[in-house]
C-alpha cells in the first residue's frame, strides 16, 4: 500500500511538472459577444507626428514646375517648362525637432508635432497654396518602429513601412508569444511629450480591442513577461537542478525498493 501511495505521489508530481500552462488562449469569450458589443470594440486610429520622426514630404501640382522649390534637392534647379520632374522619397526628408517643428523650404519653421498626418498635410497645402495653385502634399514617416521584448519567439525592434499597426500585428511580426508567456500582464511602454507612460494589457480578454493601446504608436515598447512557472524555473541554478534530479532519482529508487520488499514479504 505504501508503495502505491508513493508511486501515486511521484506520478502527480510528474504531471504537475509537465502540465500545460493555463491562460494560453487569446480573447476568451469572443464567440459570445453580441453585434452591439463587437461594434463598441471597433476603434479608429491615426498616427500623430512626434519629435525625432523622420518625414518624407513630397509636393506635387498640375504644373510640377511651380512646386520645384518645395522639393529639394533634385528639383531645386529645374528650369521653367521642363517636363514632369521625378525623384526618390529619400531626397525629401525632414527631421522633426524636439519642439515638433520642421524647417520647410520657402515656408521656414512649421510646427507639425502632435498633428495627425492628415492635419499636417492640410496645413502644408494651405501654406503652399499661397505660392502654387492646387498643391498636393504626401507625408510618410520613414523611421516608424516598435520594439517587442521578453517571452516571444523573435524579440527585437521592428521597422515598419506603414504607421498603423496593432499589438496583434506586432506580436505576429515577433513570432507570437511563447507558451510560457504571461498573456494577462503584457506591459506597454510609451513616451508622450517626454513623459513615460505604462499600461498593462490582457490578451485573454476581448476588451483589448477597445483599449486606447490597441494600436501602437511610434517607438512603443511591448514587454511580454514569463509566467510564474517559468520565473521559478529561471531561479534554479545548475546546482539546484542537479540536486532536484538526484532527489527525484532517490525517490524513484525508494519506490522500487519498497515495491520489491513488499512483494518479497508477501
Amino acid at each position: 500500500m505504501r508503495a502505491k501511495i508513493l508511486s501515486f505521489l511521484l506520478f502527480t508530481l510528474f504531471l504537475g511538472a509537465c502540465a500545460v500552462p493555463k491562460d494560453v488562449v487569446y480573447f476568451q469569450g469572443v464567440d459570445e459577444l453580441t453585434k452591439e458589443q463587437i461594434n463598441l470594440l471597433s476603434r479608429q486610429y491615426e498616427a500623430r507626428i512626434q519629435p525625432d520622426d523622420l518625414l518624407s514630404i513630397a509636393v506635387t501640382a498640375p504644373d510640377p514646375t511651380v512646386v520645384t522649390a518645395f522639393n529639394p534637392p533634385a528639383t531645386a534647379y529645374a528650369a521653367q517648362g521642363d517636363e514632369q520632374i521625378r525623384s526618390t522619397e529619400s531626397m525629401f526628408t525632414y527631421l522633426v525637432n524636439t519642439d515638433g517643428e520642421i524647417n520647410f523650404p520657402i515656408l521656414g519653421k512649421i510646427k507639425i508635432g502632435g498633428l495627425t498626418k492628415r492635419d499636417a498635410v492640410e496645413l502644408l497645402q494651405e501654406k503652399i497654396s499661397k505660392y502654387a495653385s492646387n498643391p498636393l502634399v504626401d507625408i510618410r514617416i520613414l523611421n516608424y518602429k516598435v520594439t517587442i521584448l521578453g517571452d516571444v519567439a523573435r524579440p527585437g525592434t521592428i521597422g515598419l513601412k506603414n504607421d498603423r499597426i496593432s499589438v496583434l500585428d506586432a506580436l505576429g511580426l515577433a513570432g507570437d508569444m511563447n507558451l510560457s508567456a504571461n498573456r494577462k500582464n503584457v506591459m506597454l511602454i510609451r513616451e508622450t511629450n517626454g513623459v513615460k507612460e505604462y499600461a498593462r494589457l490582457d490578451f485573454t480578454d476581448t476588451s483589448l480591442f477597445s483599449s486606447p493601446y490597441y494600436f501602437l504608436q511610434q517607438n512603443d515598447v511591448l514587454y511580454v513577461e514569463p509566467n510564474d512557472a517559468k520565473k521559478k524555473n529561471a531561479g534554479y541554478s545548475q546546482s539546484d537542478q542537479f540536486k532536484l534530479t538526484i532527489f527525484t532519482t532517490i525517490l524513484s529508487t525508494i519506490s522500487v525498493i519498497s515495491s520489491i520488499i513488499i512483494a518479497t514479504t508477501r
